[in-house]
C-alpha cells in the first residue's frame, strides 16, 4: 500500500459512490411526475464493502496524462435497487419527494464531509513534501 492509498483512506472511494449515487438520487427526483417511475437507490454500506474488498465494478478512474500517479483502479457496480414505496401513487410511480431530497442532501453533505477530508490529507502531504 502506497502512502497515498494510506492517505487518501476511504474517502476517495466514498467520493466515487456518493457521486453515483447522487445522479440515482436526482433522476428519482426529476421523474417525480412520470407515470409508473421506479424510485431506485444503492446500498452505500455494502458497495463500500465491495470497493475495500477489491470485487469487480464499472466505475472506472482513468489517467488523463501519462505522468498522473497510476492508480489502484478500482471498479464498482453499484447495486441499484427499486425501492418499496410508502404511499401507493396512482399513477404508478413510487417517487416520494420528500423522502427523496431528504436522502439527497444527507448524501450531499456526506460527499462534502469526505471532500474535505481528503482536501485535508493533500494540504497534509503537501506540507510534509515541502519540509514544513
Amino acid at each position: 500500500m502506497s502512502i497515498i492509498d494510506r492517505a487518501f483512506s476511504i474517502h476517495d472511494d466514498a467520493m466515487m459512490l456518493r457521486s453515483r449515487r447522487s445522479s440515482i438520487l436526482a433522476s428519482n427526483i426529476a421523474n417525480a411526475d412520470t407515470p409508473d417511475y421506479k424510485a431506485r437507490d444503492m446500498d452505500f454500506s455494502a458497495m463500500m464493502k465491495q470497493v475495500r474488498s477489491g470485487q469487480d465494478s464499472n466505475i472506472k478512474m482513468a489517467r488523463t496524462n501519462d505522468r498522473h500517479i497510476s492508480a489502484n483502479t478500482q471498479q464498482v457496480n453499484p447495486d441499484i435497487k427499486f425501492r418499496n414505496p410508502l404511499h401507493a401513487a396512482l399513477d404508478g410511480n413510487t417517487v416520494d419527494m420528500h423522502a427523496e431530497q431528504a436522502r439527497f442532501s444527507q448524501n450531499a453533505v456526506e460527499y462534502q464531509s469526505s471532500l474535505t477530508l481528503l482536501n485535508g490529507k493533500i494540504s497534509g502531504l503537501k506540507l510534509a513534501i515541502r519540509g514544513q
